[in-house]
């Protein structure tokens, strides 16, 4: 099994700007994702950006970059312009590693490609992991996910799913098979649906959650869900949570 780790990047995020240059321990952010992901089992990692400052950060530190159109509306589409360039055959493997998780677990990355080879009638993979605290499953910024008895998504939402009708404190989450899962934003493509994926229509679901993984089960494919048995570690969209991360990197030292 071989895969290609595809990281896409901008610098428009507004609760915390060029966040991907951002210094963590004397290193853009985007260049610790990059060498995380290269500890997996991946033959190549490369990142896709709209910015010439990404590029010059990655080349910099030795990590594998291309450039593409400032005007896509997904990182998905970025990702599909990513694999044209690098010439990506239909039944490659990608792995989509969001350029703000600079404590990646390798592991995960490559349960997720295991995941996606393991599972021909799926042209997803994606991973999560138990919920166990009540603020968590109440929390619509905690995407949940259910699925079915061969371990393929149902559906993603903000709300708390599956609702334990029962419990004896309403919200509470289930107990036994009906822990709720957190869905984790990792995600693998067969290359040839990720060039297809910016061809579909968006669906109303996929608007109303602001979810673009609804697109794919709302146009009847398939993903599978690898439950990790582990809480990944956080990733970066606060300025709190960069300094969170900065002190781990720093004690780990």
């Amino acid at each position: 099994m071989t895969f290609t780790v595809l990281i896409p990047a901008r610098l428009a995020s507004t609760r915390l700007p060029n966040k991907p240059l951002a210094d963590i321990g004397g290193l853009p952010m985007i260049v610790r994702v990059a060498q995380r992901a290269a500890l997996s089992k991946a033959r190549q990692v490369v990142v896709a950006t709209d910015t010439p400052a990404i590029v010059d950060a990655c080349r910099a530190h030795g990590v594998a970059c291309v450039l593409t159109r400032a005007d896509h509306p997904t990182g998905s589409d970025r990702l599909a312009e990513a694999c044209a360039q690098l010439g990506l055959d239909g039944q490659d493997m990608v792995i989509n590693v969001q350029g703000d998780e600079p404590l990646m677990d390798p592991g995960l990355i490559n349960a997720c490609a295991d995941t996606l080879a393991e599972r021909p009638d799926c042209v997803m993979s994606t991973a999560a992991h138990a919920i166990e605290a009540p603020e968590h499953f109440a929390n619509p910024n905690v995407v949940k996910v259910v699925t079915d008895a061969l371990g393929r998504a149902l559906y993603f939402s903000r709300a708390p799913i599956p609702w334990w009708r029962d419990a004896p404190v309403p919200g509470t989450p289930a107990s036994g098979s009906g822990t709720p899962l957190r869905h984790i934003g990792i995600y693998g493509y067969r290359a040839g649906f990720l060039r297809q994926f910016p061809q579909l229509s968006a669906s109303p679901l996929e608007s109303t959650e602001s979810l673009e993984q609804l697109r794919v089960l709302w146009h009847g494919e398939r993903i599978a869900v690898h439950v990790s048995a582990s809480v990944p570690g956080p990733g970066v969209d606060t300025p709190e949570d960069l300094e969170r991360v900065r002190a781990i990197i720093a004690a780990a030292r």
